[in-house]
């Protein structure tokens, strides 16, 4: 089964064999991909019953964890590669997130919907209420997004954290490489991006 647009974009980053975590993997379909394609040794966690046994049903590794609470049970730099994909806006505490995946592997991958994008702006400037995308597809009252960030907010956080951008891949609304003048001017024109993040050396 094909993955969507953007669990290609992100499975693209990650090397063969890689050790991986995949922190709020869903059903385990990109997980599923890369240890069946790839080779790699991959385990995730979720919190949902319903993901939890879709992983189960797939065979994909999976333990049931709150990553809001940390990742104690897990040592320092016991992945080569950490993956929080579409997830990050869904959790309480993201900057703890992102510091313990920093923690447990040698590099991370984020994706999460941009909402700076232009439609959303112009939706919630027009109509005065909560836009509803693509990218975003639920209404006010029962998303599970409490977090929501523009790239230029996440790229702040980055810094505040002392990583760097290995690379960034920007998205449209389909959830496909972005290209011309969103390039250009990400913020307003994407949809979402997918980083590949490290500690900041210098």
């Amino acid at each position: 089964m094909a993955l969507r647009p953007d669990l290609d974009a992100v499975a693209a980053m990650v090397p063969r064999g890689s050790r991986v975590l995949d922190l709020g993997c869903g059903d385990g379909a990109l997980l599923d991909h890369l240890i069946r394609e790839k080779d790699c040794d991959g385990t995730g966690v979720e919190i949902s019953d319903e993901g939890f046994h879709a992983c189960v049903a797939r065979g994909v590794p999976v333990m049931v964890g709150d990553i809001d609470r940390g990742l104690a049970d897990v040592e320092d730099g016991a992945f080569d590669v950490v993956i929080l994909s579409q997830t990050l806006q869904a959790t309480q505490r993201p900057a703890l997130v992102l510091h313990e995946m920093m923690r447990v592997g040698r590099v991370g991958i984020v994706s999460f919907p941009n909402f700076g994008h232009w439609r959303l702006r112009w939706s919630l400037a027009a109509r005065g209420r909560m836009p509803e995308s693509s990218s975003l597809p639920y209404h006010w009252y029962d998303t599970p997004n409490i977090h929501l960030c523009t790239i230029r907010d996440f790229e702040t956080l980055l810094a505040r954290e002392h990583l760097t951008t290995i690379r960034r891949v920007l998205v449209d609304d389909r959830g496909r490489p972005a290209h011309g003048v969103a390039l250009r001017r990400p913020n307003l024109l994407c949809a979402g991006a997918v980083y590949l993040v490290g500690p900041d050396r210098a």
